[in-house]
């Protein structure tokens, strides 16, 4: 069966937009799990953007299904996630003038690093998870460096399936192509005994290709959800994309 764990890193865009108290990412997470989820994703950006360090301490005392941090391989920021032990976390890259995470991590330009901060979060019990890109030297970087998971990025993906108008002819045969490539990856990713997962702006509208792939077991997905809840609700916006997932 997928999982689905919702990232809920904008509720908290919202609650800093004002430096206030709500809404409240832990009510964010309770209602997510109770709607069946399978997890919870946060990421924890070195700029702060969204959530605070007290969130991860929050939501580690809260959650009762998967806490997965997102995190740069930085020492402050394994040091975070070895003192309040998550689940899991996804080593990602992180440009402080992004607006969003933008591509994977380049595991082999930065190997040492990478592999440095994955035995240290091995070491003290956490599953770990590399955010690349769908390209075999990265997935074989990522499982040297001594990876658990790694989740593929479908952003390139998701661009290409961003609005019908898209899903036509030329369009539609880009998005198929990349659709290809991400099987592909799952695939080699499996054979080398990785588990794998696939995230970034994935909607209602283009996952089921992607849930379709067997070798695909998780999904991380935040923006859509958080924004459909708006007008339904996030208990209702969370149950809507586990049936997409299912379908």
């Amino acid at each position: 069966m997928k999982r689905l764990n919702v990232n809920i890193d904008h509720v908290a865009t919202i609650r800093e937009a004002r430096k206030t108290i709500e809404p409240s990412i832990i009510t964010a997470a309770v209602i997510c799990e109770q709607a069946g989820a399978n997890g919870i994703t946060v990421h924890l950006r070195g700029d702060r953007r969204h959530i605070q360090d007290r969130d991860i301490e929050l939501l580690r005392d809260v959650v009762t299904t998967y806490l997965n941090v997102e995190m740069a391989a930085t020492e402050e920021m394994t040091g975070i996630a070895l003192a309040t032990k998550p689940d899991a976390v996804s080593l990602v890259p992180e440009n402080p003038n992004e607006v969003t995470t933008e591509g994977g991590l380049n595991v082999v330009a930065n190997f040492e690093t990478i592999k440095s901060a994955i035995e240290r979060l091995r070491s003290a019990g956490i599953f770990v998870s590399v955010f690349i890109d769908p390209v075999n030297e990265q997935i074989e970087a990522a499982k040297r460096a001594g990876a658990q998971q790694i989740e593929l990025c479908t952003a390139e993906y998701a661009e290409l399936t961003l609005s019908s108008r898209a899903m036509h002819g030329e369009g539609l045969a880009k998005a198929a192509a990349e659709l290809e490539r991400l099987r592909k990856a799952a695939e080699f990713g499996s054979e080398l005994g990785l588990i794998v997962a696939a995230g970034h702006g994935l909607t209602y509208r283009n996952i089921g290709p992607l849930a379709r792939i067997a070798e695909i077991t998780e999904f991380n997905i935040g923006h859509n959800i958080i924004s459909r809840s708006v007008f339904v609700g996030l208990s209702q916006a969370v149950r809507e994309m586990m049936e997409a997932i299912r379908q």
